[in-house]
């Protein structure tokens, strides 16, 4: 398939690419949807094989962008941007995040950069230096910060949810839970997890990082090839996506998956052989939402509100519940559930696409904040 196939097969507004020869930057942003709003989404860092699969990636994720601002009812489109980074985990000097800047700024505002895998809040801090379009900047520049305790926060509801459809309590304690990965969410999420009695297992590819969490929280740890397969209540993925595939829904030994880490599932596919299995899954643009609802504060009137946004984000909990019905009152698989509640919203909200310029309380407080 065509590259420009691509693009029109997921529906998506744009994809721009960037490159800056002098310090070696190079990445693509999409706009999958500015129909209820400005597109916003996350910068990932990461090491793709080649300039194709960074392209699949960050289309696959913009359009997991729209579904969730959509079902978390907010006045934003989606979209991504992924940067072609040999070490995801390695810092980035000023000149690197200008130029990812630059390319965000050129955009006018119908993309809004946040933080993403392999991301850092200094590197929306330089982004910051080219671009009023960017989010979760230090907050003595009136940003928000980290988005990850939110995240958490809004998945911790999540799963609310999920014990009381499957186990008829939504309390946590005594439940078995693995957490996969133990990055700023994953870690963030086994602490509220194990602060209120559950029984958390972590795995992480970072064996260092594995033992300093397992050592604060005083949780096992198991290999991380085998967290598919490892028996508990709740499956809980917080790093990479695609980690659940039709193939692998038999060897599963969990009754429920509710995790922060986007596009969970491999295909449609697997949302089918999951609800036929009878393992209960909370779709992750649900789930992890508290990210963008979190951001969304920054523009609130009155500025941003850490209280402000934890209370919203712990309305997940009851969105999660709507989605569970709607997939029972109508027969659908969780996954299929949210994505239509989330067309539903499109269909009777959303307009033409946003338009740099346009007058907003949102385009306005970032405008503000900006120091040139």
């Amino acid at each position: 398939m065509e590259l420009t196939e691509l693009v029109a097969a997921g529906g998506h507004e744009q994809l721009v690419a960037f490159a800056d020869e002098r310090c070696g930057a190079r990445g693509f942003i999409a706009v999958h949807s500015t129909a209820l709003g400005p597109s916003l989404g996350g910068i990932r860092f990461w090491r793709y094989r080649d300039e194709r699969e960074a392209v699949v990636d960050v289309l696959r994720l913009s359009a997991a962008m729209t579904r969730k601002a959509a079902v978390a009812g907010l006045s934003q489109g989606g979209g991504k941007a992924v940067v072609l980074w040999d070490d995801p985990h390695s810092p980035r000097d000023e000149a690197v995040r200008r130029a990812i800047g630059r390319a965000v700024h050129l955009l006018g505002g119908r993309y809004l950069a946040a933080e993403d895998v392999g991301a850092t809040q200094a590197d929306m801090d330089g982004i910051f230096l080219e671009t009023p379009w960017v989010t979760g900047i230090d907050p003595a520049n009136g940003g928000s910060g980290d988005p990850s305790p939110v995240t958490a926060w809004g998945v911790l509801h999540a799963m609310f949810a999920v014990c009381e459809a499957r186990f008829d309590d939504r309390d946590v304690e005594g439940v078995r839970i693995v957490v996969q990965g133990a990055g700023k969410v994953g870690a963030a999420l086994a602490r509220l997890l194990v602060e209120r009695g559950a029984l958390v297992t972590i795995a992480e590819t970072d064996s260092d990082r594995a033992a300093r969490v397992a050592a604060e929280l005083e949780v096992d740890v198991v290999p991380p090839q085998h967290v598919l397969e490892t028996e508990c209540d709740i499956l809980a993925p917080c790093a990479l996506g695609g980690v659940i595939a039709a193939e692998h829904v038999g060897a599963l030994k969990c009754d429920a998956i509710c995790g922060a880490a986007n596009n969970q599932l491999v295909d449609d596919v697997a949302g089918e052989a999951l609800a036929e299995r009878g393992i209960l899954y909370a779709p992750d643009f649900v789930a992890n939402a508290g990210g963008i609802i979190n951001i969304a504060h920054e523009w609130a009137p009155g500025g941003y509100s850490l209280e402000r946004a934890l209370a919203q984000a712990a309305g997940i909990e009851d969105t999660m519940r709507g989605v569970f019905a709607l997939a029972s009152a109508d027969g659908l698989s969780p996954a299929r559930a949210a994505e239509e509640t989330a067309r539903r919203r499109l269909a009777a909200e959303g307009g033409a696409p946003y338009v740099p310029g346009e007058a907003s309380a949102m385009r306005d407080a970032l405008l503000a904040r900006w120091r040139v």
